[in-house]
């Protein structure tokens, strides 16, 4: 294995190891994006809580009613709504996480 060549099961490879480095400022536009992704963030914040308010009306209003479809149709959207939740926060911690996880793998 000399400078810029590598061999893979007898075969020689021509090129150099890949690696990856993110950065923010290695692109025009990066900024944006980031606001982009930060304002998706927040409409789906605002879904998840439309969501779990329209879901917890029916499952009040089910089981008032002793209705047991509208009941657990809103139980259903109370618990989807607040893992909506849960995953929209916690995602760039998870990212963050497994790309780290990925880069200690040497």
């Amino acid at each position: 294995m000399t400078g810029s060549h590598l061999a893979f099961g007898g075969h020689l490879v021509l090129g150099g190891v890949v690696s990856l480095h993110p950065s923010s400022s290695a692109l025009p536009g990066a900024s944006e994006l980031a606001k982009l992704a930060d304002g998706l963030g927040w409409w789906a914040l605002i879904a998840a809580l439309v969501g779990l308010v329209l879901g917890a009306g029916a499952w009040a209003l089910g089981s008032h009613t002793n209705n047991y479809q509208y009941s657990s149709s809103g139980r259903r959207a109370v618990l989807v709504s607040a893992l909506a939740a849960l995953v929209i926060g916690a995602a760039p911690t998870v990212i963050n996480f497994l790309f780290g996880a990925g880069q200690a793998m040497r």
